[in-house]
């Protein structure tokens, strides 16, 4: 819901330089957040996990309308990665628990969808809260649909055979609860295609309004539509046919997408690349979580994903503080920019074949 109106209210806060951490520094607590996350989803349960991002996400969003500042609007989205950094973790464990193997790739293929009925609505639903009522309206909206996450949350049963009780001692991580090594390959093709997704969180706001985009969040909205209409179909085509085929083909137009965006000069042309690219980006994030999910060690789930998500937080937050970066709010320079998203994910394309290859 917020993140579309993020760039403009941090503008008139002062700080049109900075848009680049509106991403990265919620991407940052969220990557570090991953190993905490990962140990005690295996140890005290998913839920209580998923719990407690909903909950940061209820407080933060409340806490938007009272700053007034450039330092306490970056501490707030520090804060806010918290959010990202424990549910999807509690989420994804929880379903490979109730899911059978050879149902996997469906299954993370409708809880993407799930959530990208809310990514698809949010967006344009807040730039309407915006426009008609301001940004306080948008960020309580926010926040009591954070409230109803957790009344939901409350509900439902643990997953986890074996809990232990909630200590200290499950807040000091080691090494080994950094990186599971099973999920390397995953891992890799990962950040290097996630970039994409951090430059276009960050500068499809104001691409958007460069040509003419009124409710930026429709943007997003086409994106998100666009991956809900693909998911369903690549989680199955990945049971069926395997996991990396289906990334070879949906890294190559995620290549392809990133050009088509940064040579746009109409809404029809953006709208296409962003169409394009959410069609892309649906069918890789479901298909990466199963993968991961086939290469976890069964007693270590959540670490397994939450090494998965380390990797997507990275590949976003490198994507959203290079791209604000090299654009330096200079329209000309969209084209350079989306240029190296599309070489990165083209590195992730020919990695991809080279594995296929080498097995070959």
């Amino acid at each position: 819901m917020i993140i579309p109106e993020l760039p403009e209210y941090l503008t008139n806060l002062g700080g049109a330089d900075y848009k680049g951490l509106i991403i990265s520094l919620f991407t940052i607590t969220a990557m570090l957040s991953r190993p905490f996350s990962g140990k005690l989803a295996d140890s005290i349960g998913r839920v209580p996990v998923m719990i407690f991002g909903a909950v940061v996400c209820l407080i933060c969003s409340s806490l938007y309308p009272v700053v007034t500042s450039l330092m306490p609007f970056f501490v707030l989205r520090f804060f806010h990665g918290f959010s990202t950094g424990f549910t999807p973790t509690g989420n994804t464990t929880y379903l490979a628990d109730i899911v059978p193997i050879e149902k996997r790739g469906e299954a993370m293929g409708l809880l993407g969808t799930a959530g990208g009925i809310g990514m698809s609505g949010g967006p344009a639903l807040g730039g309407m809260l915006s426009n008609q009522f301001g940004l306080t309206v948008m960020f309580y909206a926010s926040s009591a649909l954070a409230l109803i996450s957790i009344l939901i949350l409350i509900r439902m049963r643990e997953t986890l055979a074996t809990r232990q009780r909630f200590s200290i001692a499950h807040l000091q991580v080691k090494r080994t609860d950094f990186f599971e090594p099973r999920v390397l390959a995953p891992c890799i093709v990962m950040v290097l295609s996630a970039f994409a997704y951090g430059a276009v969180l960050t500068l499809i706001p104001d691409f958007g309004q460069h040509v003419g985009v009124r409710n930026k969040g429709l943007l997003f909205t086409y994106l998100t539509v666009a991956s809900l209409v693909v998911r369903l179909v690549a989680g199955k085509a990945s049971d069926r046919f395997g996991r990396e085929p289906v990334l070879i083909a949906s890294t190559s137009v995620i290549v392809l997408s990133m050009l088509v965006i940064g040579l746009a000069t109409t809404k029809l042309q953006l709208m296409l690349g962003v169409v394009l690219y959410g069609f892309a980006q649906g069918s890789t994030s479901p298909t990466l979580l199963a993968w991961a999910t086939d290469l976890s060690d069964n007693l270590f789930k959540g670490r397994g994903i939450a090494s998965l998500y380390i990797f997507m937080e990275l590949g976003i937050g490198l994507g959203a503080v290079i791209s604000g970066w090299l654009y330096a709010n200079d329209a000309n320079l969209f084209f350079p920019v989306f240029s190296v998203s599309s070489g990165l994910a083209a590195m992730a394309f020919f990695y991809l074949l080279s594995r296929r290859r080498l097995r070959a």
